[in-house]
């Protein structure tokens, strides 16, 4: 086609896919205004008119407002800098998108009501600062007066959630959870005895030695995996072997004793909420998922009810 060759807005529609009624309107916008009139006064259009509106119409399903195309267009803005600064802008859109569609779903599968609607839409709101604080509050309650020792240090490091700049619904959803759980003062108050049950089991002079908690995981999930009962007669040998490696570690020679003992310290950490934590914790953190202590746990406390009128040997 030769370039005298001239397009009416009708040629245009049926080249574009555009309407009459929109290739006037960017027209008369300036967007893509007409090269000359014919002789009956109709506005005519020149080749480029074509590539030019289909890149308007590319740009406007990509969002881009038609004042900034118009600048495009008129080559007073470069096309890559329109296209960076407005990926940013969606970029910002999407993280939000994602942070009511986390509340929602969280809110629907709860049944919440209005006030819990508002506590998660308040969660999901915070500044990253915020964030740190709400979980520094927390920790610092759960390890005050043994954060200072180097080995609680790297513990509290651990336990400390980092949810990403870019985060997934499914990260949102857990720091929402586990934003929850800091909040919670029953599970802060449990959380804090666990740590001083753990200092007392653990921090001795010479090399580390496994607490209570990690001395039944070891031991018991082998039973787990056998689907052992743990009341029945070949539960034995396991309860024997973590009642003697937990007398080795700590030099009690008194069963009954140490049983009861032992139990205190199992009652104490037998709280799924504490497997839940390090879960959210691992799904925030893009971290790997855990092996859950609370079935081991609860194991052996059954284990040890079902014995506890057997006299020590």
């Amino acid at each position: 086609m030769s370039e005298e060759t001239r397009y009416t807005i009708g040629d245009l529609a049926q080249r574009t896919g555009l309407s009459v009624k929109t290739i006037r309107y960017y027209a008369d916008s300036g967007i893509v205004p007409p090269t000359d009139r014919s002789p009956a006064g109709y506005r005519q259009y020149g080749p480029d008119a074509v590539s030019r509106l289909e890149l308007v119409r590319t740009l406007r399903e990509l969002g881009v407002d038609l004042a900034t195309i118009r600048q495009v267009v008129n080559h007073e803005v470069p096309l890559h800098e329109v296209a960076a600064a407005h990926a940013e802008a969606l970029a910002v859109q999407i993280r939000l998108l994602r942070l009511r569609q986390a509340v929602l779903t969280v809110a629907a599968r709860r049944g919440s009501g209005p006030t819990e609607v508002a506590d998660l839409h308040r969660l999901a709101q915070l500044t990253t600062r915020e964030r740190g604080h709400l979980v520094s509050d927390f920790l610092e309650t759960v390890f005050e007066g043994l954060g200072d020792q180097s080995s609680y240090s790297g513990v509290v490091v651990s336990m400390t959630p980092e949810l990403p700049d870019d985060p997934s619904t499914e990260q949102v959803e857990a720091w929402l959870e586990l934003a929850e759980l800091c909040q919670d003062q029953a599970f802060r108050v449990r959380m804090r005895r666990l740590s001083r049950q753990h200092a007392t089991d653990h921090d001795v002079s010479g090399l580390p030695r496994p607490d209570a908690v990690a001395v039944v995981r070891d031991a018991v999930a082998p039973a787990l995996a056998a689907g052992l009962d743990p009341t029945g007669p070949r539960a034995d040998p396991v309860v024997a072997a973590v009642l003697t490696r937990y007398a080795s570690l700590h030099g009690h020679s008194d069963e009954a004793d140490l049983r009861q003992l032992l139990l205190a310290r199992l009652v104490l950490a037998n709280d799924p909420r504490r497997d839940r934590y390090l879960d959210l914790l691992s799904v925030i953190n893009g971290w790997s998922t855990g092996d859950a202590v609370a079935p081991a746990v609860d194991w052996f406390i059954r284990a040890l009810h079902a014995r506890k009128d057997q006299p020590a040997t």
